[in-house]
Parts: C-alpha cells; structure tokens; sequence
C-alpha cells in the first residue's frame, strides 16, 4: 500500500505515534509519506525507510504566521498526482483531518485515483481544542466525513460519540496506542536508590508541582522507616519554575533532579522503581505505557483511557484524581518495598507484551486500510 500520514512534530502521543506507526509500516514493506512542518523527534533519530516531507510554506506579509498547513496539503496533492497514495492518515484532527479531506476532495475534482481519509484521534483534539466552540463545528465535521475514524482508547471513542452530533454513527474503532517492545525493555539494572520517575512536556494537565508535593509526603512517610528515595523529572515546560519552587520550601532539593528534555529511553525508563503519572487527563497515557514496556511500575490517576492501560493492583496503582494522601501512600509503599515493585514491574512488561504489542497493532491499522482500498476494488472481470 502508499500511505501517507500526517501529524505534529511533538514529543507528545500524537507525535509519536504517527512517527513510530509510520516507521512499522515502511518497515512491513509499504511505502510510506510521513507529511510534517518540522521533524517529528522520533523520526528523526531512526533509519528508517520512511519519505519525510517537511513543509514549512512561505512567509508573507498577509498572515500572521506562516501558514504550514497549506503548504503541507499542496506537497500531499502534488504527490498524489505523481504516484498515487492509498490512504491518506491523519493523526489529530486539527488541522491534519481537516488538510487530508481538502486533499480528498481535491483528488476527487481532478479525477486522481480514489484516496481514503483515515483520522485517528488522540485525546486533546476533543477533550480540549474539539469542545472549543471556535472549532468544534470543524471537528465535528472531521470525524464524519472521515472515510473511518479510530480512537486510541474506549473512553475516547465514548467521549467522541457523546461530545459530537452523529459522531457515534462513525462507528469509531478503538486501536490503542503501541510499544515496540525490543526497543522498550528492561534493558538496565534498577537504580541504586529507590527512584520515581517522570516524563512529560511540563503542561499544568500534567500536574508536575502538584507530584512533587506527593513526592515530599512519601518522603516523610520513608524518613520513618530510615528509606531514602529521589524523584527524577524529565522534560521541560511552564510549570518546571513552579516545580523547582514546591522543592526548594518543601526542602527536598536534594531528593529532586530535573533532567530537562530528553527522549524517554529505554535507559531513562528502567532503572526506576516507579513511573508517576498524576495527570489530570490522559487519553491513554504512551508514557505509562512504555514505562510498564521497560519493567517499571506505573502509579496512576483513575482519568480517562489509564485504567485501560494499567492494570490497579497488577502493574501498578491507579487513585482517584484528587487523593494526594493516597497517591503519596501508595509510592512510599513501591518505594520502601522495591521487590514489591519489581513484581508489579514484571506484570506491566507482561500487559505491555499481551496488549499493546507493536506488531499486533500495526496489523489492525494495515486490516483497516486494506478494507478501506477494497470498497473501491473493481469486482473481478471488470
């Protein structure tokens, strides 16, 4: 097949996905187009066989800010016209669903082979940019003129089909995020201290300031028993000066590194006793994900298509949003008990490895496309 996909250059799960999606795909012997405005981080560190188009437009007077969209949506028509893509992958809805359906309807005008939409959702695209009135009549139409539309999670699929008119007669088809499991394993010896850890772009739903805290209760509750432990933050955004600050008055700096932005690699991932994801929301939660890939815990919120991930009890625990007490409890306990947190690090490598298996995942996208080509296969004899 030659698909094109479209996505954000982020470090986000979108970004990510759409890079790592793309490369598997190539990989399986399709040629692939992966459609950006700058390199997704991802991508740009692989080998991979797959064509990067970077489109960035021209700045002019006129806009405000150059206008990457456009430019992105002429380089996908020019390709088209020349070799011909079967399916055309967007990942978000805004702007990537909305470019691909113009490219559609342009392909359609000029008489070009038939070219499917396929518009993968991935949380804040319609929990937050979607329900934005400035845009939800746009989203709402980029779900239902898709050719087919898959959600990364059941709960997102279910807050789709309830946040937009008509949008459950889609029919959106959960395929959940994936890991690549030989890349993301348990590649190190743990930390020789015990270690939490975190990985995110610092944004206020992350609620970095907010662990740290929980972070400095643990300590207290470990500073009774004699245990040590450290908390290691990585990434960078608007909240790592708060973050910084709750450390400094609580007086745990030196409990705290801040590693800035980095890749969450294998070798940043294994060594901790315990991955912290106190988001406020989370769609499905990559970064769980490929922590519980790598032999590490996951402790949790009990928000959006986490509970899907992770398993309470098993892999790791899962507290209700607003339980500070009960998140501090629940990572004084992994983090004073390591061979209890080794064990729930084993059954989150195994769920990872059962559920969310890169190449299992990669078929149902492959399924879907071919299913998508077909309806427009002539019948035999024609």
């Amino acid at each position: 097949m030659r698909i094109g996909i479209l996505c954000h250059p982020t470090y986000g799960g979108s970004g990510v996905v759409a890079s790592e999606l793309a490369l598997s795909l190539a990989g399986n012997g399709h040629s692939v187009h992966l459609f950006s405005h700058d390199v997704p981080p991802r991508l740009g560190r692989s080998p991979g066989p797959v064509e990067l188009h970077v489109a960035q437009g021209s700045p002019y007077p006129l806009f405000h800010s150059t206008p990457h969209d456009l430019a992105i949506m002429s380089r996908v028509l020019d390709l088209h016209r020349i070799d011909g893509l079967d399916v055309l992958h967007a990942h978000y809805a805004l702007p990537h669903a909305i470019s691909a359906l113009l490219v559609r309807a342009a392909a359609r005008e000029a008489r070009l082979k038939p070219l499917k939409v396929v518009t993968t959702l991935h949380g804040t695209d319609i929990t937050v940019v979607g329900n934005d009135p400035s845009y939800a009549p746009l989203t709402q139409y980029a779900i239902t003129a898709s050719d087919a539309v898959t959600a990364v999670s059941q709960d997102l699929a279910d807050r789709s089909a309830d946040n937009f008119d008509d949008a459950h007669r889609c029919g959106i088809k959960v395929i959940p995020n994936f890991v690549d499991l030989e890349e993301f394993s348990p590649c190190c010896d743990k930390a020789p201290v015990a270690t939490a850890i975190h990985v995110s772009n610092f944004r206020p739903v992350k609620r970095v300031p907010w662990l740290v805290e929980a972070f400095a209760d643990a300590l207290d509750i470990l500073h009774e028993s004699g245990a040590e432990a450290e908390l290691v933050l990585v990434g960078d955004g608007p909240q790592q000066a708060e973050a910084r600050r709750i450390a400094r008055e609580r007086g745990i700096c030196q409990h705290v590194k801040f590693l800035g932005m980095r890749d969450a690699l294998p070798e940043v991932l294994a060594p901790a006793d315990v991955f912290c994801l106190p988001s406020r929301e989370e769609s499905f939660g990559l970064s769980a994900l490929e922590a519980m890939a790598c032999g590490t815990a996951v402790l949790g919120t009990r928000v959006g298509g986490l509970p899907e991930v992770v398993e309470d009890g098993v892999s790791g625990f899962l507290v209700e949003l607003n339980d500070r007490e009960g998140y501090a409890r629940h990572l004084a306990a992994l983090l004073g008990d390591r061979d209890r947190a080794k064990r729930m690090g084993l059954a989150a490598r195994d769920r990872a490895a059962t559920r969310f298996d890169r190449n299992h995942v990669v078929r149902s996208y492959e399924d879907l496309y071919q299913a998508l080509i077909e309806e427009d296969a002539p019948c035999p004899g024609e």
